[in-house]
């Protein structure tokens, strides 16, 4: 359909919307005034990854689009864990540990959100704040006869667990009417209308939505994003080397600039448009681009992005350390680095140490098929003794490098 709010314009032009509960009715509501709107994010880890992501630019396109992003931290349900798309319970984590991974989350919203303490400027609130203070009797009355369990037991996060044979505590099954509970509250308290997420949340967004009309006869709305895999079919956010994370102590920069450099020429113009500003009309010119240079489209990608994220510097000096490595043959200043002891080490030990494989195996596998190299020279023995005494690269295939430095 067409929009006439600037919001859902916005959204649609850029792809981010798939699901939306009532378009007519969100897009009257956006046209009218401020609209708050939030995404929870769940403290599991210190850092988010790029799976997030989407969902962290969305609450960026509606503070661009006039409007208020709330940012509701699950300092609540991560004691809890959402069973969504997981075979396994989640480990529980201590109290201290998730105040601390909120702390560490919050640095990646302060440079895509402007927070404070105007109409449109966001704020991050925290859902133990009112979790924590409900009894389990004040639930069950006030919350638990709004939902039925043959409802619940038909939403994919519960059905495909089963499916699989999989074990689901009670305390999970919980999961789905706490983050309703979520939506009805931030209404009341915070005037939220929006809930915003990934496909998979779809089911937990409409009990919200259904909860808060039940309770307090308030229409509220849902907006979903689509399923966000790469072109070969992979899972955004994950690599074989392991999660891309988005804080600058868990990744770096090189490490994240290098991901968005080595997209697939197929996504490089629905990146560009879910996770940079550049306008329309110049990521349509970048994706237009051919050969070898799309190339040059993905530079600008990569850079767009991790200035987003890490700054500008950070970005730079990438670019320059990519520029080094791969046109001049240098070493650069921000690869990975690992010490080289003064006897030298094997081959294998140096790919596991550095990070190029997670074991002595994967390290093996790699070396027997042709992609590890020490000094620009192919490794094809997994008993190679590479020397000590000197600054070396080490690479694995053609976009993996690093520097194995004498130890001091």
């Amino acid at each position: 359909m067409t929009y006439n709010s600037s919001l859902l314009r916005l959204l649609d032009e850029r792809g981010y919307i798939h699901q939306l509960t009532d378009p007519e009715g969100l897009d009257e509501l956006a046209g009218k005034g401020i609209v708050p709107a939030y995404i929870g994010f769940d403290a599991t880890a210190p850092s988010l990854h790029v799976g997030s992501l989407v969902q962290i630019m969305m609450l960026r396109r509606l503070q661009q689009a006039g409007h208020k992003p709330v940012v509701l931290m699950g300092g609540g349900t991560t004691r809890i864990g959402d069973p969504t798309g997981r075979d396994e319970s989640r480990k529980m984590l201590s109290d201290e540990t998730i105040e601390a991974n909120i702390a560490s989350i919050r640095t990646i919203f302060s440079r895509l959100l402007k927070f404070g303490d105007g109409p449109t400027d966001a704020v991050m609130v925290n859902n133990h704040d009112w979790l924590g203070q409900l009894g389990y009797i004040q639930l069950l009355q006030e919350v638990g006869t709004h939902f039925t369990v043959n409802r619940m037991l038909s939403f994919d996060s519960v059905k495909l667990r089963l499916e699989r044979e999989q074990p689901m505590t009670f305390l999970e099954f919980n999961y789905m009417i706490l983050q309703g509970y979520d939506f009805r509250h931030l209404c009341k308290t915070s005037a939220v209308r929006l809930q915003m997420g990934g496909s998979d949340q779809w089911g937990n967004i409409i009990n919200g939505v259904e909860l808060t009309r039940r309770m307090d006869g308030i229409e509220v709305f849902g907006l979903t994003t689509p399923l966000l895999t790469t072109a070969d079919g992979k899972k955004m956010g994950k690599t074989a080397a392991g999660a891309v994370w988005l804080n600058d102590d868990a990744l770096p920069a090189y490490d994240f600039w290098q991901f968005w450099r080595n997209s697939d020429d197929r996504d490089v113009g629905r990146f560009l448009r879910l996770f940079t500003d550049l306008p329309l009309d110049e990521i349509a010119r970048l994706e237009a681009l051919e050969g070898n240079e799309i190339n040059a489209a993905k530079v600008v990608l990569a850079n767009e992005v991790t200035k987003l994220c890490r700054g500008e510097e950070a970005a730079r000096t990438a670019e320059s350390t990519a520029q080094a490595t791969f046109a001049g043959g240098g070493l650069g200043q921000d690869l990975p680095v690992f010490d080289l002891p003064a006897e030298g080490l094997g081959i294998i030990d140096a790919l596991v140490g550095i990070g190029f494989a997670a074991s002595r195996g994967e390290a093996k596998r790699l070396v027997s098929g042709g992609g590890a190299r020490v000094g620009g020279v192919a490794i094809s023995e997994d008993g190679y003794h590479i020397p000590g005494g000197a600054e070396l690269r080490i690479s694995s295939g053609k976009k993996k490098h690093g520097i194995l430095r004498p130890a001091a």
